[in-house]
C-alpha cells in the first residue's frame, strides 16, 4: 500500500509539474477538442494547489515508510 502511494504522489507530482510549466496541457486538450475547459484548468488557481496536494502526498507516503522501517 506504501509502495502504491508513493507511486502515485511521485506520478502526480510529476504530471502537474509538466502542466504547469509546459505547455503540455493545452496540446492535450486542444487535441481532444476540449479548448472550452482550457481557460477553466489551466490557471494557478487549479494547478498549483493540485501540485501542492501530490507533493504532500509524496511527502506522506515517504514519511510512513520511514516510520515503518
Amino acid at each position: 500500500m506504501k509502495n502504491k502511494l508513493l507511486t502515485l504522489g511521485v506520478g502526480g507530482t510529476v504530471l502537474a509539474l509538466l502542466c504547469c510549466f509546459t505547455p503540455i496541457l493545452p496540446i492535450v486538450l486542444t487535441a481532444l477538442g476540449l479548448t472550452g475547459v482550457l481557460s477553466v484548468i489551466y490557471s494557478d488557481a487549479i494547478l498549483l494547489p493540485i501540485l501542492a496536494l501530490f507533493i504532500f502526498l509524496t511527502g506522506y507516503a515517504l514519511w510512513q515508510i520511514k516510520k515503518s522501517k
